[in-house]
Formats: structure tokens, C-alpha cells, sequence
């Protein structure tokens, strides 16, 4: 029996050996297959991985690259910037400071220009004081009281009647002079009875619209500018073509400003202007108009209207 089946199983053995050898086999090679297509996998994810690796590497160096031409182009600018600073700054300091060196050139020729223009109107007052002063030392003596020498209208006698009941009056030259140098000591109400003294006893002389134009003055800078506005149409109606015209048209404008009469001060102004284009005093009424919203006339000379209509209203 036993060798019975001993001969059975090796009989069926060689079969079953070759049936299970021949799947191992397929087995193996399927294995086989596995693990070259895994290899194969690997190595196409090496592949893929260096190049990953490379990529990232080559994008660090541009980023390191592109960082250092960004610093350097950082140093580049600001060099540059502080070239440039140090370039414009240092002329704009020394044409800063030449300015303000003009400015103070500037400032001090105003002030002189100021101070020569002071200087010039003292000069020129103190020339107009000695060209009066010579013209009252040219101007014929009065006589004596009563000596009957000299009618009322002749020159030297006293302008008015009855003088002689009145008292004597002194010599022209130093009535005026003491007068002025009153004046200008500030002596305003000794100045002015002088003046009008003056006035009573020469009051036909050349010096006369004068005195009465200082009365005026003496008048404004009182503030009794009714006063002063009547004494400055005397000097305009009274003496006609006498060398204080220009100043007594300026002043009665000033005057009349001062009472608030517009209206009245801008005729004066223009007068002033169309009669004496060159005079000094006819810029000084051209911007006296401006001030006032008005625009300053042509020159030209008309005759004088209306003077005595604006003596009632001054």
C-alpha cells in the first residue's frame, strides 16, 4: 500500500511541480515587471526632483543676483543724490545768501534815498527861506508913519487904512525872517501874529502870499482847518500867479480832506495837476486822487473856476 502510494505521488508530483514552478515563474516575472516599472519611477521622480532642485537653485541665484544689482543701484542712486545735493545745494546757499546781501543793499540805498530826499526838502526849504529872506531885503522901507510920503497903494505903506492909529510896524526883512525863524522854532502863535502883522503893513509886497500861505499852514497843523481852507484861497484868490499856487492848491486839498470833503479836496488836486504838471507836489495830488478811487487828469491850465464857491465851503 505504501508503495503504492509512493508510486502515485511521484507519479502526480512531476506534473504538480511544473504547474506551481510555471506560476512562480509568472510570478517572478510580474515581480519583475513591478520592480522595473518602479525603478523606472524613480528614477523619472530623480529626474523631475534635480530638475526641481536646479530650478530652485537657479532662481536663488537670480534672486541673490537681482538683490545685489538692487543694493548696488541703492548706493549708485544715493551717491548720485548726494553728488547732486552737495552740487546744487552749495550754490543755491551762496546765491541765498548774495540775495539777502542784495536785499540789504537794497534796504540801505532806500534809506539813503530817504535820507537824501530829507535832506534835499531841507535844503530846498532853507534855499526858499533865503531866496525870501533876499527878496524882503530887496523890497523898498516903509516910511515913517504920518509923513505922508506914500499913498495907501504904493509898496512899503501898510495894505489896510487907519494902520498909523495901530502903531509903527517894523522893517520888512525883520518882520518876515522873525517870523519865519518862529516858525520853524515852533513858535506857531508868535509866527502867526507876525505874519499877519506882516500882512497888515505889506500887504501889497511880493512876499505877501507867502505870509499868508504860512498862516494857512500854521492854521492846519492847529487843526482849525475852516480856518486854514479860508487862508489857503486867500493865498489863491488874493495873489494871483505868486510862487505858493502848487503849495496852497496841495494844502486846501489837504484841508478838505481832513473836513471830509471829497469832493471838494479832488477839484483842488486837479487843479493843482492841470496848472503845475511839473511840480513835485502834483505826483504827491495825483496819488492823493488815487487814494480816493479817482484817476489822475492830463495837464493842461485852465482858468480857475469855482474858487470862491470852494472858499465858502472850506
Amino acid at each position: 500500500m505504501f508503495r503504492r502510494l509512493c508510486v502515485l505521488v511521484l507519479a502526480v508530483s512531476p506534473a504538480a511541480v511544473m504547474a506551481a514552478s510555471k506560476e512562480i515563474q509568472e510570478l517572478q516575472r510580474d515581480v519583475a515587471l513591478l520592480q522595473e516599472s518602479v525603478k523606472q519611477l524613480q528614477q523619472t521622480q530623480d529626474r523631475q526632483l534635480a530638475a526641481l532642485m536646479e530650478a530652485v537653485r537657479q532662481a536663488q541665484d537670480t534672486s541673490g543676483k537681482s538683490n545685489t544689482s538692487l543694493a548696488v543701484m541703492e548706493r549708485t542712486l544715493q551717491q548720485s543724490l548726494q553728488e547732486l545735493q552737495g552740487k546744487v545745494m552749495t550754490p543755491v546757499a551762496g546765491l541765498t545768501a548774495r540775495m539777502d546781501g542784495v536785499s540789504n543793499d537794497v534796504r540801505s540805498l532806500q534809506q539813503a534815498v530817504t535820507d537824501l530826499t530829507a535832506s534835499i526838502e531841507k535844503i530846498q526849504a532853507q534855499l526858499t527861506d533865503i531866496s525870501n529872506a533876499v527878496k524882503v531885503l530887496q523890497s523898498p522901507q516903509a516910511p515913517a508913519p504920518g509923513t505922508g510920503q506914500a499913498g495907501a497903494g504904493q509898496p512899503g505903506m501898510p495894505a489896510a487904512p487907519g494902520v498909523a492909529s495901530q502903531g509903527s510896524c517894523m522893517p520888512s526883512s525883520d518882520l518876515y525872517n522873525g517870523a519865519v525863524r518862529d516858525r520853524q522854532g515852533g513858535k506857531l502863535d508868535l509866527s502867526m501874529q507876525e505874519f499877519q502883522d506882516f500882512l497888515r503893513c505889506y500887504g501889497n509886497t511880493e512876499l505877501a502870499p507867502n505870509a499868508q500861505y504860512y498862516i494857512g499852514t500854521i492854521h492846519f497843523s492847529q487843526g482849525d482847518y475852516p480856518t486854514a481852507a479860508r487862508d489857503f484861497d486867500a493865498v489863491l484868490e488874493k495873489y494871483p500867479d505868486n510862487n505858493k499856487m502848487p503849495d496852497a492848491f496841495y494844502y486846501k486839498g489837504l484841508t478838505l480832506v481832513k473836513m471830509n470833503q471829497r469832493t471838494a479836496a479832488s477839484e483842488e488836486f486837479i487843479q493843482l495837476i492841470q496848472r503845475f504838471p511839473t511840480n513835485a507836489l502834483a505826483s504827491q495830488a495825483c496819488s492823493q486822487l488815487k487814494e480816493m478811487g479817482k484817476n489822475c487828469p492830463s495837464a493842461h491850465t485852465p482858468a480857475r473856476t469855482g474858487a470862491k464857491k470852494s472858499a465858502k465851503k472850506g
